[in-house]
């Protein structure tokens, strides 16, 4: 795939995402791809899980994100 059609579809896919943590590792990638090697792939790699959880709807609610914030906060 030739690099402006890649820019592209990668500019569609960031307007049309919404979840704060998966555009964070998406800037973070980007800022980052100076890295060595064995640092990128593992935040490649975390990026990608993070965006599988989503798809799969393994996340939090924010009220259960309060809750376990209390509970550790012992309130």
């Amino acid at each position: 795939m030739e690099t402006t059609k890649i820019k592209k579809e990668l500019r569609m896919l960031i307007e049309k995402e919404s979840d704060l943590k998966v555009l964070e590792a998406i800037k973070t990638l980007l800022l980052k791809s100076e890295l060595n090697p064995s640092l990128k792939g593992k935040l490649s790699s975390r990026a990608l899980n993070a965006e599988d959880d989503i798809k799969s709807g393994n996340t939090f609610t924010r009220n259960e994100i309060d809750l376990k914030l209390n509970n550790l906060l012992g309130k």
